[in-house]
C-alpha cells in the first residue's frame, strides 16, 4: 500500500549505562596542583614562574616538555598516529594591571592587562611587580574609598579612572613612589584567595584557566601511570597571552590535524551547564565550532559517564580560535569545568574537573 511502512520486529536493546571509573585519586591531584597553580601570580606578560612551573610538573611526570620563544609550554603526551594529532590548549596567563600612572598624592593608576574589571577588583590586595626593586603591596580601592567622607561614595562609577592603588608604604608623592623604584609599565598583580570547600567547592580568581592546566597534569598523571598510549599523537600548549587574545597563535606541532582548548565552562542565566559538570561548547562570539569535533566530544562524555552539558557562550573566545585565525589548518573544539562568575571571583567544583577529565580520558584514548 502506498505511503505504509514496514515496522521492523527487531527488539533494540536498551542503551547501558557508561560504567565509570574511579578517578578521585587523580581529581584530588588535580585540585593540589590547581591550588599550587593559582597562588604563582602570572598575569598576561608576567607569566616565567607559572610557565617554569608548569613545564617542571609535567617533567616531574615523564613527560618532555619545551618552552617557546613566545613563554608558552609544549608538553608531548606521547601517542601512535603522528600524522592525525591532537592539541589540548589551557593557559596559565590570567587578568591582571599594570601601572599606567603615578599621581601626584604617590597612588597608582592602573590600565588592566586582559578583562580585569574594576568593578570585581576593589578591595582587593594586590602586588606591584617592579622592574628593578622588588614587590610592594597594596590595596585596589575607589579614590577617597572612606564612606564616612565621601557623600558620592554609592554614585560614582568604579573604572580604572576613578580607581587606585594604595601603597602599603609611607608614600604620600609621586616623588617617593618613584624613589621605591615603582615606575610606570610595572606589573600589578591580585590577591587570587584561593578556596577550597569541605563540600568540594573551589573559589579563587583566576580558575580562568588554571583549573584548565590543573586538569592537563591530571591527564598526563593518568597517561603515565596506567600506561596508557593514545592512538594518536597527543600534545599540551599551555599557552600565556590567552587573555589579550594572541595565546593560541604558532606552536602547533607538526601532524597535528585537531586542537581543543580546554578553558573554562561558563555558567550563568540561559547556559545549562553547572559547575559540576563538564560543559561542551557548540559557538561563541567567534563562531561555531566544528560539529564534528562536537559531536564525538559529546559522544565521548556519554561513553565515559561524564555529566556533561552542551551550551552556547554569547562573550567568549578561545586559544584555539586564535590558532586558526594564524592560519592553520585544523579541527577544532572547546571544553571546560563550569565555572561561575567568571574573570570575578571565580567557582568551580572538583566533580567538573573530574567530568572534563573523564572526557579527555575517554576522547584521546
Amino acid at each position: 500500500m502506498a505511503g505504509s511502512t514496514k515496522t521492523s520486529k527487531k527488539k533494540v536493546a536498551a542503551s547501558k549505562p557508561a560504567k565509570k571509573i574511579d578517578l578521585s585519586k587523580y581529581t584530588d591531584f588535580i585540585v593540589e596542583e590547581t591550588t599550587k597553580l593559582l597562588n604563582i601570580d602570572s598575569p598576561t606578560g608576567y607569566t616565567k614562574e607559572a610557565a617554569d612551573w608548569v613545564k617542571k610538573e609535567f617533567e616531574k611526570l615523564g613527560f618532555t616538555a619545551t618552552l617557546t620563544n613566545k613563554g608558552g609550554v609544549i608538553v608531548d603526551l606521547t601517542g601512535k598516529d603522528k600524522k592525525n594529532g591532537l592539541l589540548l590548549e589551557a593557559h596559565t596567563d590570567t587578568l591582571g594591571g599594570m601601572v599606567a600612572t603615578i599621581k601626584s598624592n604617590g597612588r597608582l593608576q592602573l590600565t588592566n592587562l586582559g578583562g580585569m574589571n574594576p568593578n570585581n577588583a576593589e578591595t582587593e590586595n594586590v602586588r606591584v611587580v617592579t622592574k628593578f626593586d622588588g614587590i610592594y603591596e597594596g590595596t585596589f580601592q575607589l579614590n577617597n574609598a572612606s564612606i564616612h567622607v565621601n557623600g558620592d561614595y554609592d554614585e560614582i562609577k568604579r573604572t580604572w579612572e576613578n580607581c587606585e592603588v594604595v601603597l602599603d608604604e609611607d608614600v604620600n608623592s609621586k616623588e617617593g613612589t618613584e624613589k621605591l623604584g615603582i615606575s610606570v609599565g610595572d606589573i600589578v598583580c591580585f590577591e587570587p584567595n584561593v578556596r577550597v570547600t569541605k563540600t568540594g567547592y573551589i573559589k579563587s580568581r583566576f580558575l580562568d584557566d588554571k583549573l584548565s592546566v590543573g586538569i592537563l597534569l591530571g591527564l598526563a598523571k593518568y597517561i603515565k601511570e596506567k600506561k596508557v598510549t593514545p592512538s594518536r599523537a597527543l600534545y599540551a600548549h599551555v599557552t600565556v597571552y590567552e587573555e589579550v587574545g594572541h595565546g593560541g597563535c604558532g606552536s602547533v606541532p607538526e601532524g597535528c590535524t585537531e586542537a581543543i582548548s580546554v578553558d573554562m565552562g561558563c555558567v550563568g542565566d540561559g547556559l545549562t551547564c553547572t559547575e559540576k559538570q563538564v560543559s561542551i561548547c557548540a559557538k561563541d562570539s567567534g563562531g561555531p565550532y566544528s560539529f564534528e569535533i562536537v559531536k564525538a566530544l559529546t559522544q565521548a562524555a556519554k561513553d565515559s559517564g561524564a555529566d556533561y552539558a552542551v551550551d552556547i557562550y554569547p562573550h567568549y573566545g578561545s586559544d584555539v580560535e586564535a590558532t586558526l585565525r594564524s592560519g592553520n589548518d585544523l579541527k577544532h573544539g572547546l571544553i571546560g569545568a563550569g565555572v561561575y562568575a567568571s574573570h570575578g571571583y571565580e567557582r568551580s567544583h572538583r566533580d567538573g574537573a573530574e567530568n572534563v577529565l573523564r572526557l579527555l580520558i575517554e576522547y584521546v584514548k
